[in-house]
């Protein structure tokens, strides 16, 4: 490796051309990077105390000695972004200057034969810069002054657009930015191929240019070291169609998070979202020495193209494209690992495509049923990342209701009763999907669809704190309480095209008027033409119909037991199952059962997702894993708190720091309980131990 430190203008002078190798990513940066440098070209130009404004490194791979002499083009390892701005503007530049020059060396023709183009040369070798893809072709066209393609380079036409009209906005004034570009330096840095090793360097780089993504590192990982042929035929036959299927924005918005749910497909294990290039590694390395390198990407591709299919609407069949849609609209990113497992075996024909709709329609509710029933979600990365492990594909949709139904409570799949008895009292006006729900409880069934989007949301009992008396009378005099309850409730709300005529108008003009709830096409009004008050027994009613529609909207998978029972885990040879009665400690009569009952009672009242278990140690109480352990004494009662001892608000200090000391229970803070008024402080403590583990997400990590 050579390095040394050279004037960006003289450096591209010098250069033959330099190539952006295929495996690099397209041209990136943004409105907000431009202007930056845009701000400091200019501030160098007009600050004669500025001697030179540095722009970063340019990394390149030469075949012999370490000199830009040869006429071989230079392959570009890092720099691509600072060489293609700096060649946008010079073109933009070049578009206003004549023969004059404002400063010695810039004029039109200079700036083209110095730093655009190779005006001796034909063919690729014409420019002095070649990009890949659609950024070759748009830029070329750029600086040969001839339309961009029809297909261009977004980011190249924007991004030129930008700088032509800032050179515009300086009125031939031009000197200022002549001068400033005359001041860029870089660091040229030259390897050498067969002594230097490109993907370590670039891995090692911290340039100044814009944050690489992962998607760039695991594309530069996978064709970096291979022939030139061999690059660009996979990338031609593989990636490139990759690229054009997520799209110029989608590639960089959306590749990275396809890439950590494929990896969580393939391996099981959910890779932190800042370490999915070190996790491909790992996971590419065995696969490359035992299939090829053209099988792992080409199974990526196959990957690639079910998740744009699922993610980014590029689905053709209407159903599954609807199933899709809704599960877009309630954002269950978390749940792309399952979904594109189902997404292979229906493309290889294993899972048929009507069970196929089947599963995403019970995944839909499965998530909306625990956002309706407040569940929290932080089980649901590992309940999707290894759901895969229950299926049996000669059974694919039957294993599926039955591993949904065989969730544990803290990763439940709620029934019906506790659905429809969360729906009918939640607040589902602020929930964040309110359009999502009220949109399939409409649709669900009709082949004619109604555009939602169309209307709004209307309160049939008005918003308005301040209720006229006609609403006062019609809800009685406990209105107050009713209009505080029942407002945002399921039973109250409902979709018009008539949102300011109904205003806050009293409920039989809202029925009756033109437009009004009985001439209403919609399902959700059905029946409102009918009711004549508007009280609380009217919203319940609602409610209660709508609530048990939503449970043919949103199903439960229905197996019978002896169905169910095959699917169920056996107990290991020689399990024991233990009770209460296993603890001599709480027999009846003994001094800690009444407290230990006591402590039961409020450690399961702490969230309905607590459950008990007992084993023959320790009585565990659970969510997603042991929250508290209590082991019972003949004094006391040993509790331990799954829960690193620092993370613990004990201001009574009673709590001790049990990290790495051998005892039975899970967690490091170890709490004696000895008397029944020290409960509701030890319950404060527990409780910061479960709301630790409900704030334990997967995602964030």
């Amino acid at each position: 490796m050579k390095a040394t430190e050279a004037s960006l203008l003289q450096f591209l002078k010098k250069s033959p051309q330099f190539v952006i190798p295929i495996y690099q990513r397209t041209y990136s940066w943004r409105r907000d990077e431009c202007l930056q440098l845009w701000a400091d070209i200019l501030r160098a130009g007009r600050e004669d105390s500025v001697n030179a404004h540095f722009v970063g490194s340019v990394v390149y791979v030469e075949q012999g000695l370490y000199q830009v002499s040869s006429q071989s083009p230079l392959l570009v390892i890092d720099g691509q972004q600072r060489l293609t701005t700096v060649t946008l503007l010079l073109e933009a530049l070049a578009r206003h200057l004549g023969d004059d020059e404002p400063v010695e060396g810039f004029s039109a023709r200079k700036l083209r034969s110095y730093y655009l183009l190779n005006p001796l040369e034909d063919g690729d070798k014409a420019f002095k810069l070649l990009l890949t893809q659609t950024d070759r072709d748009s830029l070329t066209a750029l600086v040969q002054q001839r339309p961009l393609p029809e297909r261009g380079s977004l980011r190249i036409a924007q991004n030129f657009e930008l700088f032509d009209e800032q050179v515009t906005a300086l009125k031939g004034d031009l000197a200022p930015l002549c001068r400033g570009l005359a001041k860029l330096v870089i660091v040229d840095v030259s390897l050498n191929r067969a002594q230097d090793n490109p993907q370590l360097i670039f891995e090692s780089m911290n340039s100044t240019g814009r944050e690489l993504s992962q998607a760039d590192l695991i594309r530069n990982y996978v064709l970096m070291g291979l022939e030139p042929q061999h690059q660009t035929e996979l990338y031609e036959r593989h990636w490139r169609p990759m690229e054009l299927g997520f799209g110029q924005e989608g590639y960089g918005a959306h590749f990275d998070s396809f890439m950590r749910h494929y990896l969580t497909v393939k391996t099981g294990d959910i890779p932190n979202v800042r370490a999915v290039y070190d996790a491909f590694k790992a996971y590419a390395r065995p696969v490359i020495d035992q299939a090829g390198v053209d099988a792992l990407v080409a199974d990526v591709h196959a990957y690639a193209g079910y998740y744009c299919a699922m993610a980014l609407k590029r689905e053709d069949n209407r159903d599954l494209a609807a199933a899709f849609a809704d599960l877009r609209d309630l954002k269950v990113d978390v749940a792309y690992p399952l979904l594109l497992e189902l997404y292979r075996d229906y493309a290889t024909d294993v899972l048929a495509r009507d069970d196929f709709v089947k599963a995403l329609r019970l995944v839909e509710a499965y998530v909306f049923r625990r956002a309706v029933c407040a569940i929290p979600t932080n089980s649901l990365n590992k309940t999707f990342a290894t759901f895969g492990r229950s299926l049996k594909k000669d059974r694919y949709l039957e294993s599926i209701e039955a591993a949904f139904l065989l969730l544990p409570s803290y990763r439940r799949f709620p029934g019906d009763e506790e659905f429809q008895r969360e729906l009918v009292s939640r607040d589902l006006y602020n929930q964040p999907r309110r359009s999502y729900w009220l949109r399939r409880l409409e649709n669900h069934g009709r082949k004619e669809r109604v555009i939602v989007d169309e209307y709004t949301i209307e309160h049939i009992m008005p918003q308005n704190d301040n209720l006229s008396e006609a609403w006062r009378q019609a809800l009685g005099l406990d209105w107050e309480r009713i209009h505080a309850a029942k407002l945002h409730t399921l039973g109250n709300l409902t979709l018009t095209g008539y949102n300011s005529e109904y205003s806050d108008r009293p409920f039989g003009e809202k029925r009756d008027m033109a437009g009004g709830f009985k001439h209403s096409p919609l399902r959700l009004n059905e029946g409102l033409g009918a009711v004549e008050r508007w009280d609380e027994a009217a919203i319940d009613a609602r409610a209660a119909r709508l609530a048990e529609r939503a449970t043919t909207v949103w199903g439960q998978p229905a197996l019978e037991e002896g169905v169910l029972a095959a699917y169920r885990p056996k107990a290991a040879a020689g399990e024991s199952r233990y009770s209460l009665d296993d603890h001599p400690q709480l027999a009846p009569g003994r001094a800690m059962r009444p407290l230990f009952e006591q402590l039961r009672s409020a450690l399961l009242g702490l969230d309905p997702n607590v459950t008990e278990e007992v084993l023959k140690l320790y009585i565990a109480y659970k969510a997603e894993t042991n929250v508290v352990d209590v082991v019972p004494q003949a004094s006391r009662l040993r509790l331990s708190l799954n829960m690193p001892f620092p993370a613990l608000n004990d201001p009574k200090g009673i709590a001790k720091d049990v990290t790495n000391l051998g005892r039975w229970g899970n967690g490091d803070v170890e709490v004696g309980l000895a008397h029944a008024d020290d409960i509701p402080y030890v319950l404060g403590l527990a409780r910061q131990a479960l709301e630790r583990q409900f704030g334990s997400e997967t995602e964030a990590a």
